[in-house]
């Protein structure tokens, strides 16, 4: 089972690539987890990748796609594997394609912007216990204060109205392309197209992992 979990920041990828990563016991790979990784280890491309992140620029795809070669060889990856956050662009899921890079499932969650925005925005936090609670879906017993030790809630800066519509501006200037790269290939139905499912994200969490588990049967 190889996997590409789409969806804005928000949606809910992170909840349900859990699930899946349990369901079909395949690591959850992500860009940033793996460049850490081979600088850590301090392979040829971890090096070369290194280079470019101490100079604060981007990592190139060519780098980023020997490195998801390299990892897709390991021995956790003989089931299959769920990109995280990867592919971005376009050229990424091009110079993907060329590398023979087999996707058999791309899996998009569905969720309009005012539902990501009204989801984050009104999410608080207890920073001393890492509590959690959202103005509308799971309010605090009282306004703005922890249940348990009465203290201030927090909302985190990443969190806000702002910068949350911030990324999903980048999100549908870059990332969101891929859709229609993705939906366009399955349907043409070409030697080595992934099969495209969208589920809608909007819900309770487990009836959307039971949407996406009929989907992957």
């Amino acid at each position: 089972m190889r996997l590409i979990l789409l969806g804005a920041p928000g949606a809910g990828k992170g909840t349900q690539a859990n699930f899946i990563k349990e369901k079909f016991n395949i690591p959850q790979i992500s860009t940033g987890d793996m460049l850490r990784a081979a600088v850590k280890a301090g392979t040829q491309l971890g090096l070369e990748a290194k280079k470019f992140m101490d100079a604060g620029g981007l990592v190139p795809d060519e780098v980023i796609i020997g490195l998801v070669k390299e990892r897709i060889k390991d021995d956790d990856c003989k089931a299959g594997f769920l990109f995280d956050g990867f592919p971005r662009t376009i050229p990424q899921a091009e110079a993907m394609k060329q590398a023979g890079v087999g996707i058999d499932y791309v899996v998009e969650i569905d969720v309009p912007d005012e539902a990501i925005v009204e989801r984050m925005s009104g999410r608080r936090s207890h920073p001393a216990s890492g509590r959690t609670y959202h103005v509308k879906f799971n309010p605090p017993k009282v306004e703005g204060k922890d249940d348990i030790t009465g203290e201030d809630l927090v909302q985190r800066e990443d969190d806000k109205e702002e910068t949350v519509q911030k990324r999903l501006q980048v999100y549908h200037e870059q990332t969101e392309q891929l859709i229609g790269y993705y939906s366009d290939w399955s349907k043409s139905g070409t030697g080595g197209a992934p099969q495209y499912v969208k589920v809608n994200g909007l819900g309770d969490m487990n009836k959307i992992r039971d949407s996406i588990f009929d989907a992957l049967k």
